[in-house]
């Protein structure tokens, strides 16, 4: 079973809560997840950011609005329990609990009011409105517009000459913290193939070992054939580690021989190379930043 949008989670949630005893947040995890019969896979996959839970968002998201319209309580940190009006919710046996329905309320309602004008909830007909909570409408939108970008950059990648690819190539790779410095990194590998090799770079600072580059300004697939060459070349000077850089794409058999032979490879395809230089600000710069803030509870604490 899919993961249960929020609001799917609302009548549930009222209604493990509905036997006037106090329940913690992950009791009440527990206790959802069982209803939905949720794998370990659901119960563990991630919002975009990586950051939290998918699952463990939408319950609070549900928690937060049975709260809001005052359907249940917090009468300690980390505890909450059924409200008299609540308990008449249960006792009216509605078929489903959503944000229509809570809009009775008008405690919920101002709560709605004022987070329109903050962004906070999605528009009336929004589909979003329906399955997703503020922090995956808020992820999605950043991922799409990430995506964007990502093919924005790549667009003007290709564009560029040979020589500025190379430079592109070597301030990436110093930025994630390869190359020795600037000046390092721009020697070793501004030169001339050698061998289907364009150029060597220390893996750290300390140059304790080093790594063979192969960058490709290129167009479309890159295949088994010359993954080999580069691989050919790598052996030819015992070398243990190689990164290929291209902007084209590897196809499915020269992605299978890189993870089969015994070096250490790494394929870095037109999508791989536009993400990092987003990641690293290679050729971006910020536009806006958004911080999400959540209550630090230990700052409440009283002695």
């Amino acid at each position: 079973m899919a993961i249960p949008d929020y609001q799917s989670l609302l009548l549930p949630f009222l209604k493990h809560i509905s036997d006037g005893k106090e329940h913690t947040t992950q009791e009440m995890r527990g206790l959802l997840a069982c209803d939905f019969k949720l794998t370990t896979e659901e119960l563990s996959e991630l919002l975009p950011s990586g950051r939290q839970k998918v699952f463990d968002n939408r319950v609070g998201w549900a928690r937060t609005y049975l709260k809001k319209a005052q359907l249940i309580q917090y009468p300690s940190r980390g505890i909450y329990t059924i409200t008299d009006r609540g308990k008449k919710v249960i006792a009216e046996n509605p078929d489903a609990i959503n944000l229509e329905y809570l809009k009775q309320f008008p405690e919920f309602r101002d709560f709605i009011d004022s987070s329109k004008g903050n962004n906070k909830i999605p528009a009336k007909g929004s589909e979003n409105n329906h399955s997703k909570t503020p922090e995956e409408i808020l992820e999605s939108s950043y991922q799409s517009l990430r995506q964007n970008l990502s093919q924005e950059v790549l667009s003007k990648v290709l564009e560029c000459s040979p020589t500025f690819f190379e430079n592109l190539v070597i301030e990436l790779l110093v930025k994630m913290g390869y190359g020795g410095s600037r000046r390092d990194a721009g020697q070793a590998i501004g030169q001339s193939g050698d061998g289907g090799i364009d150029g060597i770079i220390k893996e750290d600072r300390l140059g304790l070992d080093v790594v063979y580059v192969q960058a490709k300004k290129w167009q479309g697939p890159v295949g088994r054939p010359e993954i080999q060459k580069f691989v050919g070349a790598l052996q030819g000077k015992k070398a243990r580690k190689g990164i290929f850089i291209t902007t084209g794409q590897f196809t499915t058999h020269a992605r299978e021989y890189a993870k089969d032979i015994q070096n250490s490879l790494v394929l870095i395809d037109g999508d791989d190379l536009s993400s990092y230089m987003i990641d690293f600000g290679v050729g971006v710069s910020p536009v806006a930043t958004y911080e999400v803030m959540s209550v630090d509870s230990d700052y409440f604490l009283e002695d």
